[in-house]
């Protein structure tokens, strides 16, 4: 708000993702239980909190969503805060911010520099440039997977990665000709592995494990 004599006063604008985050900075300064919470306490509630998400895109009305989208930034927030504090290597949600922004700016050059992309996959080609450009340290096309995603999702993102190195696992004689039909074929295997009292997401894993080493032995 600002003021001048003789003038009338004029309201600053409304910033609602800073008032968010202020609000979270005063939860964390002064409420006992926030107080205790550490990044590591907070991990299942992100993971609820994205399957919400996912539940309200999938199934819920557009309030659902907007809600739900409010309760994951919270979870952003909540990291943020405490991350502040840390002693030793401090970072907030302006960091946080800033350093998204500066990716996502730097991954498209064909919107903020003069690089040209007029398909979806010329799009890939620069986000893909971009991201090994930042990511050189790396050693292996499966570096930064996160191992603890389920294992259907972690599948599909390993496939994609190790096809970048020519190791791929052929699908089924008889492949399924849609999303639908995919869904049976999986429900069918998961209900054939309980009648045999075995471990699908185990057995999953397992059989991933066996193409990372596939792929390194390849990058090697």
């Amino acid at each position: 708000m600002s003021t001048s004599e003789g003038d009338a006063v004029t309201e600053a604008p409304e910033d609602p993702l800073r008032q968010v985050a202020e609000t979270m900075r005063a939860v964390r300064e002064t409420c006992v239980w926030s107080q205790q919470i550490t990044h590591r306490d907070l991990v299942p509630y992100l993971i609820e909190e994205s399957h919400e998400v996912i539940d309200a895109v999938e199934n819920g009305s557009r309030a659902d969503l907007q809600e739900e989208l409010g309760d994951l930034l919270w979870q952003v927030l909540f990291h943020s805060a405490i991350a502040a504090q840390d002693p030793d290597h401090p970072f907030d949600i302006d960091d946080v911010a800033r350093g998204l922004n500066e990716k996502m700016v730097r991954r498209h050059p064909h919107v903020f520099a003069d690089a040209v992309a007029r398909t979806p996959d010329e799009v890939l080609v620069h986000w893909n440039a971009a991201k090994a450009a930042e990511k050189r340290t790396r050693r292996s096309a499966l570096d930064g997977i996160p191992r603890g995603m389920p294992a259907l999702a972690l599948a599909q993102k390993m496939l994609g990665r190790a096809a970048g190195v020519d190791v791929s696992v052929a699908p089924t004689t008889e492949a399924p000709a849609s999303e639908s039909e995919l869904g049976d074929a999986l429900l069918a295997l998961v209900a054939s592995a309980r009648e045999n009292g075995w471990d699908a997401e185990r057995a999953l894993r397992e059989r991933l494990r066996e193409m990372e080493d596939q792929v390194r032995a390849a990058e090697s």
